[in-house]
């Protein structure tokens, strides 16, 4: 379990985080939205101690990330995979290289064992036989699959998705959220997902929490925030055009 407590951060005067209390139960798939802006990504940036707040603190598994040893941070980031949003692949590596970089990282250094894990992992996302491609090679969508097999190649027991189907088109979309939504049933994951594509919340998600003036101003079902008569819940969806 993840406990968010009290979490503030401001930039140069600019309060984004201002006071954001959240728990992330074991299991669930969790998203979290809001306008752009609103402090999501550095949200989702303090989760694993990217970055560190003001004030408030992080706990998981019961302990204060931010009072963690240098040991004991990699040790939990390790159980964390992490999808950028722009993918973040290099494009002068071939698919495999990027995909066994967390490995290498992490000393696994027999190059069968490598070779087997990114095969398994490029299967598990739909893109086997792959490996030597190179990222120019492939389309928007097939990016974002090659960053999520890099995501999981550690087998990590948390997903941080970070606008994971921004700049793709609906089938492609559509696509990315089916591997979302099956990935906990196929693997024992928790996944915490930063998006303004209210479709995709509502395909991959169990529990939504909305960020508004810097802190969480809504927890619940997709239905519960579907239905709410809430004005500023309602002026947001009808701003997505969902």
């Amino acid at each position: 379990m993840i406990e968010i407590v009290d979490l503030h951060k401001n930039f140069g005067g600019n309060s984004v985080l201002r006071g954001i209390n959240l728990t992330i139960q074991e299991g669930q798939s969790l998203a979290i939205i809001g306008r752009s802006g609103c402090g999501k990504s550095v949200l989702l940036k303090h989760i694993v101690a990217l970055l560190h707040p003001d004030s408030g603190y992080v706990k998981f598994e019961g302990k204060n990330i931010y009072e963690m040893n240098k040991k004991e941070l990699y040790e939990v980031r390790k159980r964390f995979g992490f999808l950028f949003q722009g993918a973040a692949l290099f494009d002068s590596m071939t698919v495999e290289e990027n995909i066994s970089l967390p490995l290498v990282e992490n000393n696994v250094e027999s190059k069968e064992t490598i070779e087997r894990i990114v095969a398994e992992k490029l299967e598990l996302v739909g893109l086997p036989n792959t490996q030597k491609l190179k990222p120019s090679e492939l389309s928007g969508g097939m990016k974002k699959r090659v960053a999520l097999a890099r995501a999981l190649v550690t087998d990590p027991n948390y997903i941080l998705y970070d606008e994971p189907t921004t700049g793709l088109d609906p089938i492609m979309s559509d696509s990315i959220d089916d591997l979302i939504k099956d990935l906990p049933q196929k693997i024992k994951v928790t996944s915490i997902i930063v998006t303004h594509d209210m479709f995709s919340v509502k395909n991959v998600a169990d529990k939504i929490a909305m960020m508004h003036e810097g802190k969480i101003y809504f927890t619940g079902t997709p239905e519960d925030l579907l239905t709410s008569k809430d004005p500023v819940i309602e002026k947001f969806i009808q701003r997505t055009g969902f």
